[in-house]
């Protein structure tokens, strides 16, 4: 039962919750001060009534204290924020990173971590040999060790679920996984040193990969002070990484000129695809998610309102553009909507071909060969082959939406412009990202001036 004690102008209402495994007992605390002008009746009626509530919510568990342990607090910020308010991708990718987290913080009691806690985590983040993704290379004739075992690599491949195309890479002499170097050296009975050996090993993580831990961080500590658990955030008071400011990487106007013809001899879909992304510069996600409906053919316009995205576990879905900014209908060349009209052509006679159930409808422009969505990763890897086969500078298809800014600021079109056709929410990420861009249009419109007057003087 809760107890009541006057405090001057406030009361303190104290519920008892048992013993702790010492022998302590377990004592829970609020404290209520009334409002001016209440009488004493009113007083002790509502007094009584918020002891009531107070005790029924910590015999719930609602009342949390800072004696909570860092990882128990996670599963609710998990459970209550996370799930609620972060995007699939974004939590994917958090729930990897708090492995690592709480490995390193999950015993700690909540009230108790403090910026050297943080600090230490950091520095170690930032040692040589603590990556996860770091790749594995085989160093001997897999081949050769898989016929003398007397088996076939398809029955390697099936035992250790491992892929034909990832032997067939390895092969190659290519990097894989250390998962799938580990499931294969388990089915051939070896220890994973004696096939393969890991590759850049000892690079760290970067000053970006460790302010991503830092912003998780702070902001299971921030709901902590929003729920009165903390009264400040210890990670306000620590020194984070500093993130080197790295300049968009961009395609020359001859490499851009190359890929352009390169592109004339594969196959229509991913002709279209690049097309599309160099002329609009749209991101990956924003050209995947588009439907036939959100070409106009008349007007040559193109409504970006979602983006198609991939999560292990839940598959290809559609999600809400990266901001609100990012919803917009740019304009494209002729040429791009002539290469989606012969796509659409296309997509029609393959689709008379295949029987319903070989057929799966769906009403995006860029599709798998059965009518399903088209997986982004499908992209990237065409991409990557597509620039090796042809002998074009290694870059990434984000690399296209650089390229599309960089060659419309240098060509003297406005940044705000150009800031509204990327979808960025502000004119200060793009200058930002294109500086280089900025600086080149500047000096082009600073000779061109001098150009002009010098010929007038004359």
């Amino acid at each position: 039962m809760a107890t009541i004690a006057k405090r001057g102008n406030s009361y303190k209402i104290t519920v008892s919750l048992g013993y702790d495994l010492n022998g302590k007992q377990i004592r829970k605390t609020m404290t209520w001060k009334p409002e001016s002008g209440m009488t004493a009746r009113q007083i002790e009626k509502e007094i009584n009534r918020q002891a009531t509530l107070f005790e029924e919510k910590c015999r719930k568990g609602q009342i949390l204290d800072d004696r909570i342990k860092f990882s128990d607090f996670v599963e609710i910020w998990q459970k209550d924020y996370a799930d609620k308010q972060l995007r699939d991708k974004t939590n994917q990718r958090n729930k990897q990173a708090l492995e690592r987290i709480l490995v390193a913080l999950g015993h700690l009691q909540i009230g108790k971590i403090q910026p050297h806690h943080l600090n230490e985590f950091y520095n170690n983040l930032a040692e040589s040999g603590i990556r996860r993704d770091t790749k594995y290379k085989c160093i001997i004739d897999l081949k050769e060790i898989i016929k003398a075992k007397g088996y076939t690599v398809a029955y390697v491949s099936q035992l250790s679920n491992v892929a034909l195309s990832t032997f067939s890479s390895i092969f190659k002499g290519k990097n894989t996984t250390k998962k799938c170097a580990e499931q294969i050296c388990s089915t051939l009975e070896y220890d994973l040193r004696e096939l393969f050996e890991p590759v850049d090993f000892e690079k760290p993580l970067s000053n970006n990969t460790i302010l991503c831990y830092h912003r998780i961080i702070s902001s299971i500590l921030g709901e902590a002070v929003k729920q009165g658990i903390l009264l400040s955030n210890p990670c306000s008071r620590v020194r984070t990484p500093k993130i080197k400011h790295k300049e968009a990487e961009y395609l020359e106007e001859n490499d851009v000129i190359r890929l352009l013809q390169s592109l004339e001899k594969e196959p229509l879909q991913y002709r279209a695809l690049i097309t599309l992304l160099l002329y609009s510069g749209m991101r990956r996600g924003e050209a995947l998610g588009l439907t036939w409906k959100d070409i106009n053919f008349k007007d040559n316009l193109i409504d970006i309102n979602k983006s198609s995205l991939y999560v292990s576990g839940k598959g290809i879905f559609d999600d809400e553009t990266k901001n609100e900014s990012s919803k917009r209908v740019i304009k494209v060349p002729q040429s791009v909507i002539d290469s989606l009209k012969q796509l659409q052509i296309e997509q029609f006679h393959k689709r008379q071909m295949l029987t319903d159930e070989d057929w799966q409808d769906c009403d995006k422009v860029f599709k798998a060969s059965n009518g399903s969505p088209l997986h982004p990763d499908t992209l990237s890897s065409w991409f990557k082959r597509f620039l090796k086969r042809h002998n074009l500078p290694n870059c990434h298809i984000h690399t296209l939406r650089h390229t599309n800014a960089s060659l419309l600021i240098a060509q003297g079109i406005n940044v705000r412009t150009v800031s509204n056709r990327l979808g960025h929410a502000q004119t200060s990420t793009t200058e930002n990202i294109y500086s280089h861009a900025i600086k080149t249009a500047d000096e082009k419109a600073a000779e061109t001036l001098e150009e002009i007057l010098t010929q007038k003087k004359a």
